[in-house]
Protein backbone atom coordinates (compact mmCIF):
# COMPACT_ATOMS: atom_id res chain seq x y z
CA UNK A 1 0.00 0.00 0.00
CA UNK A 2 1.29 3.32 -0.87
CA UNK A 3 1.21 6.20 2.31
CA UNK A 4 0.95 9.11 0.35
CA UNK A 5 -2.27 9.03 -1.52
CA UNK A 6 -4.89 11.04 -1.69
CA UNK A 7 -8.62 10.18 -0.77
CA UNK A 8 -11.88 11.18 -2.83
CA UNK A 9 -14.95 12.47 -1.15
CA UNK A 10 -16.83 9.15 -1.57
CA UNK A 11 -14.18 7.13 1.07
CA UNK A 12 -14.14 10.60 3.65
CA UNK A 13 -17.72 10.57 3.71
CA UNK A 14 -17.66 7.01 4.54
CA UNK A 15 -14.71 7.72 7.45
CA UNK A 16 -16.50 9.32 10.03
CA UNK A 17 -13.43 10.79 12.09
CA UNK A 18 -9.79 11.76 10.79
CA UNK A 19 -6.70 12.40 12.91
CA UNK A 20 -3.55 13.78 11.97
CA UNK A 21 -0.15 12.20 12.84
CA UNK A 22 0.25 14.21 15.94
CA UNK A 23 -3.23 13.53 17.32
CA UNK A 24 -2.46 10.02 16.59
CA UNK A 25 0.97 10.25 18.31
CA UNK A 26 -0.84 11.69 21.31
CA UNK A 27 -3.35 9.33 21.61
CA UNK A 28 -0.68 6.15 21.42
CA UNK A 29 1.80 8.20 23.67
CA UNK A 30 4.30 8.22 21.33
CA UNK A 31 6.89 10.55 19.70
CA UNK A 32 5.50 11.93 16.11
CA UNK A 33 9.03 11.02 14.77
CA UNK A 34 7.70 6.92 15.60
CA UNK A 35 4.24 7.39 13.85
CA UNK A 36 5.35 7.22 9.98
CA UNK A 37 7.45 4.27 10.77
CA UNK A 38 4.18 2.72 11.94
CA UNK A 39 2.53 3.43 8.66
CA UNK A 40 5.24 2.21 6.61
CA UNK A 41 5.44 -1.13 8.33
CA UNK A 42 1.80 -1.68 7.56
CA UNK A 43 0.55 -0.76 11.48
CA UNK A 44 -1.54 2.09 10.29
CA UNK A 45 -2.87 3.12 7.17
CA UNK A 46 -2.70 7.35 6.78
CA UNK A 47 -3.68 8.96 3.30
CA UNK A 48 -3.70 12.72 2.20
CA UNK A 49 -6.92 14.81 2.29
CA UNK A 50 -8.12 17.82 2.96
CA UNK A 51 -7.18 21.03 1.46
CA UNK A 52 -3.95 21.21 2.29
CA UNK A 53 -3.25 17.47 1.65
CA UNK A 54 -2.11 16.76 4.96
CA UNK A 55 -1.56 12.54 5.99
CA UNK A 56 -4.35 11.55 8.13
CA UNK A 57 -5.34 8.50 9.68
CA UNK A 58 -9.10 7.33 10.82
CA UNK A 59 -9.98 7.97 14.48
CA UNK A 60 -11.45 3.97 14.34
CA UNK A 61 -7.81 3.14 14.26
CA UNK A 62 -7.00 4.10 17.46
CA UNK A 63 -8.24 3.24 20.61
CA UNK A 64 -7.50 3.01 24.66
CA UNK A 65 -3.59 4.30 23.75
CA UNK A 66 -3.30 1.83 21.52
CA UNK A 67 -3.44 1.09 17.63
CA UNK A 68 -6.92 -1.56 17.06
CA UNK A 69 -6.12 -4.72 17.58
CA UNK A 70 -6.20 -6.72 14.45
CA UNK A 71 -6.01 -4.11 12.53
CA UNK A 72 -2.13 -4.41 10.84
CA UNK A 73 -2.97 -8.12 9.93
CA UNK A 74 -6.28 -7.26 8.09
CA UNK A 75 -4.07 -4.24 6.15
CA UNK A 76 -1.96 -7.04 5.83
CA UNK A 77 -4.56 -9.42 3.99
CA UNK A 78 -6.10 -6.23 2.17
CA UNK A 79 -2.73 -5.50 0.61
CA UNK A 80 -1.79 -9.37 -0.35
CA UNK A 81 -5.44 -9.38 -1.87
CA UNK A 82 -4.13 -6.43 -4.06
CA UNK A 83 -6.03 -3.55 -2.42
CA UNK A 84 -5.16 -0.03 -2.67
CA UNK A 85 -5.31 2.27 0.16
CA UNK A 86 -8.43 3.36 -1.32
CA UNK A 87 -9.77 0.44 -2.02
CA UNK A 88 -8.63 -1.02 1.81
CA UNK A 89 -10.30 1.99 3.21
CA UNK A 90 -13.52 1.78 1.18
CA UNK A 91 -14.27 -2.10 2.13
CA UNK A 92 -13.15 -1.54 6.67
CA UNK A 93 -15.52 1.28 6.34
CA UNK A 94 -18.77 -0.04 4.55
CA UNK A 95 -21.56 -1.62 6.05
CA UNK A 96 -21.09 -5.37 5.86
CA UNK A 97 -24.77 -6.90 6.59
CA UNK A 98 -23.18 -10.40 7.48
CA UNK A 99 -20.91 -8.97 10.45
CA UNK A 100 -23.15 -7.15 11.04
CA UNK A 101 -22.27 -2.87 10.56
CA UNK A 102 -18.29 -2.15 9.29
CA UNK A 103 -15.31 -4.67 9.42
CA UNK A 104 -13.80 -1.18 11.08
CA UNK A 105 -16.05 -1.48 13.47
CA UNK A 106 -15.71 -5.17 13.96
CA UNK A 107 -11.74 -4.93 14.45
CA UNK A 108 -12.61 -2.09 17.75
CA UNK A 109 -15.10 -4.29 19.08
CA UNK A 110 -12.50 -7.35 19.15
CA UNK A 111 -14.00 -9.58 16.22
CA UNK A 112 -10.53 -9.53 14.29
CA UNK A 113 -10.92 -13.06 13.22
CA UNK A 114 -14.08 -12.27 11.27
CA UNK A 115 -13.20 -9.78 9.45
CA UNK A 116 -9.54 -11.24 8.08
CA UNK A 117 -11.68 -14.31 7.40
CA UNK A 118 -13.79 -11.73 5.42
CA UNK A 119 -10.92 -10.16 3.92
CA UNK A 120 -8.92 -13.55 2.64
CA UNK A 121 -12.09 -14.56 0.77
CA UNK A 122 -11.92 -11.42 -1.10
CA UNK A 123 -8.82 -12.85 -2.73
CA UNK A 124 -10.65 -16.23 -3.71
Amino acid sequence: MTVFSSVDAHIDALVPEWLTLPEVAERLGLDITRIRPLIKEGQLLAVRRGENKALMVPADFIGDGAITKGLSGTLTVLKDDGFSDEEALEWLFTEDPTLPGTPARALRENRGTEVKRRAQALAV
